[in-house]
């Protein structure tokens, strides 16, 4: 088999289309690495993937240097030119085509038709000598290359006959010499594939038309400045119809007779792989089966003219009428018994790489993993290059696909990453939100200690003197009444420097091992609240205990039951909760007061933000709070309702804290 990749993949070109996957008869592409790659060993050269890739990332194996370096060996080196080159130049004449080929440097160049015309009357004779056998036509090296591949068991039925392009190069060292070196001309990329496997020394090398076109490019060969000449003999009869379906049939004197159906013909990527498997399976009575990978060579992927396919076809007609109307036909019988020594025997062999077939139970596991779990998920959409679901999970199971070119998966997949970057991107607003508060507030803890250090000791000096005095002149109504009064103050003031060191926490927190319930029962307890207020309490801990600063955490729990209690006035209901897991304990404030305002959600744990009256606080207890919490690595959350029309009004304040202390 071939020993050279006939086709190749241009790096980072490929978009994943799956075109090519879908355009392969052999199933030769594989998805690996974001590249759709051609596994070698499957190819059958066909072309298919190279015509339909609209980024141009495949491209066949080039033998351009090849064919220049043979140009400049000094040897005598011939064309041989397929017989559809009238459709791929319909722009000139074949008789500048000729001239353009020697400009190039060729010593000869010659029609593969007169070799097209020999391998007709070897059909011809082939099926009248075996009239009990079956035979698959073999002019067609990419449907020659998927028996031997795909459907090893049809290897004896191919016809032992050799292709138009081998009957010409053997008439051509017949005729030329056995020195010379023989360069074919076409359009056809499974052409390299046989003149390396198939051929010996017969062909030296293939060039496509593109690679042709390229050639003169690179010797500066202008086709309008090129003398015309005539193809040296011998000339060809209608073995020029080859190139076009059933064009053997008519040079071999043979026609597809629908009533017999002893002859059968069939082209094109779908129907050529469908009649040969109806060959295997004897559904088919055909004597000979004719099959074309293409939908004839005027359609190959080596073709450069975008002339739509009849055009094409209009053009090898048209030429085949003219070459007739200028052949001579004793000279070309004459060239023909010349030449009928010429062994255009050929041989085949097996090359099976037919992959394992999965089991059911293989299938419907990565069927699943594809999210495929009923018949009604088989989409059979096509979107991944196979034509069902199941032929896709085969190809994944082989090692050719991935679960990725699944469209509906792919959306799926790409729904659920969305959605999850959603979540990401709101727990990320969240987190930057919390952190500017964190910052906000650290900033205002830093300023609150320094100002709480600066104004504690004169502040200690004041009062120490004022209640020096007080007691010195305690006789003294007038004078102990202002002093009395500044006593009273620089106590308040006391108290709030006091309140500023611990919402900077300046204080340690000092950890026990504390019974949760146990605590927040003493200190509702001793809260002072107002009689139509009702309290009550509710454990749901899987665990007691905690490591706490028992008198910190009582200071917050004072601290949010005294809001509640101002909040809700004289009457409502106070529900202390708790709870939490193995790792984290939650203490729940709820209040049914009046709620807490949207506008003021962010300031609450600002120091001095209040909306008690004047005198009524310092605006502290919240932040302190908040410090005391921090302190024990845990979170205050608050979630509050101030409008009725949305539901009960109230306020519920969520500590939580981590049951064990952290290590660092």
């Amino acid at each position: 088999m071939s020993k050279s990749p006939l086709v190749q993949t241009i790096p980072n070109k490929c978009r994943m289309c799956y075109t090519c996957v879908r355009e392969c008869p052999a199933k030769a592409i594989r998805i690996s690495g974001g590249q759709a790659e051609v596994v070698d060993d499957r190819c059958i050269g066909c072309g298919n993937c190279i015509r339909v890739c609209t980024r141009g990332a495949k491209k066949p194996v080039g033998s351009i240097m090849q064919v220049a370096d043979l140009l400049s060996s000094g040897k005598s080196v011939v064309a041989i030119i397929a017989p559809s080159f009238p459709a791929e130049f319909s722009e000139i004449s074949p008789e500048k085509v000729a001239g353009m080929i020697r400009a190039m440097g060729f010593s000869y160049v010659c029609e593969v038709a007169f070799g097209a015309d020999i391998v007709a009357r070897a059909y011809r004779k082939l099926l009248s000598e075996n009239p009990e056998k079956r035979f698959i036509g073999t002019t067609c090296p990419a449907v020659v290359s998927y028996v031997e591949k795909y459907i090893p068991e049809l290897v004896p039925h191919l016809a032992p006959v050799a292709s138009p392009m081998v009957a010409e190069a053997r008439v051509v060292k017949k005729l030329y010499g056995e020195e010379t070196e023989i360069v074919f001309i076409g359009p056809c990329i499974a052409k390299k594939g046989e003149a390396e496997d198939e051929t010996g020394d017969d062909v030296a090398a293939t060039l496509t038309f593109t690679e042709m076109r390229a050639l003169l490019a690179l010797k500066g060969i202008d086709p309008d400045k090129v003398d015309e000449s005539g193809f040296n003999p011998p000339a060809p009869g209608l073995g020029t119809l080859f190139p076009i379906n059933r064009g053997m049939l008519q040079a071999a004197d043979m026609r597809e007779d629908l009533v017999s159906g002893k002859i059968v013909t069939a082209d094109g990527r779908e129907n050529f792989v469908e009649a040969l498997m109806e060959f295997a399976s004897d559904d088919m009575e055909a004597r000979l089966l004719e099959v074309l990978c293409c939908h004839g060579c005027i359609m190959g992927p080596g073709m450069t003219t975008k002339a739509p396919f009849f055009r094409r076809r209009a053009k090898i007609s048209r030429y085949a009428r003219e070459s007739l109307e200028k052949v001579n036909l004793s000279v070309w019988n004459a060239a023909l018994e010349e030449c009928a020594d010429i062994d255009l025997a050929r041989k085949y062999t097996p090359a099976d790489k037919r992959l394992k077939i999965p089991s059911e139970i293989e299938i419907n596991r990565i069927m699943e993993r594809m999210g495929k779990l009923t018949i009604e998920d088989e989409l059979n959409c096509g979107a991944c290059g196979y034509e069902t679901c199941r032929s896709h999970a085969v190809a994944i199971f082989k090692g050719l696909a991935e679960s990725e070119m699944c469209l509906p998966y792919a959306i799926d997949q790409l729904k659920n990453t969305v959605e999850e970057l959603a979540m990401a991107h709101d727990e990320l607003a969240g987190t930057q939100v919390a952190l500017k508060h964190a910052e906000k507030m650290a900033d205002m803890g830093q300023l609150a200690a320094g100002i709480a250090h600066e104004v504690n000791n004169p502040l200690g000096v004041v009062l120490m003197f004022a209640h020096t005095l007080l007691e010195e002149h305690s006789g003294n109504d007038d004078l102990r009444d202002d002093l009395k009064t500044i006593t009273v103050h620089a106590d308040r003031c006391k108290k709030i420097v006091a309140g500023l060191l611990d919402f900077a926490r300046q204080n340690k927190v000092t950890r026990t091992s504390v019974n949760v319930s146990e605590m927040i029962r003493k200190v509702v307890c001793v809260i002072k609240r107002p009689t139509g207020i009702k309290l009550e309490f509710i454990s749901e801990n899987i665990e007691s205990f905690a490591d706490l600063d028992e008198d910190q955490m009582a200071q917050v729990l004072t601290n949010l039951a005294s809001n509640a209690f101002h909040a809700m006035g004289s009457a409502g209901k106070l529900t202390v909760t708790t709870g939490g897991d193995a790792d984290r304990v939650t203490i729940a404030v709820a209040d049914t007061g009046a709620g807490i305002p949207a506008e003021n959600i962010k300031k609450i744990f600002e120091p001095f933000f209040t909306t008690k009256g004047r005198g009524e606080g310092t605006g502290l207890g919240l932040a302190v709070t908040y410090g005391i919490v921090k302190m024990h690595r845990g979170e205050i959350t608050v979630e509050s309702n101030a409008d009725p029309l949305k539901g009960p009004a109230g306020t519920v304040f969520t500590v939580t804290l981590p049951r064990r202390e952290p290590e660092n």
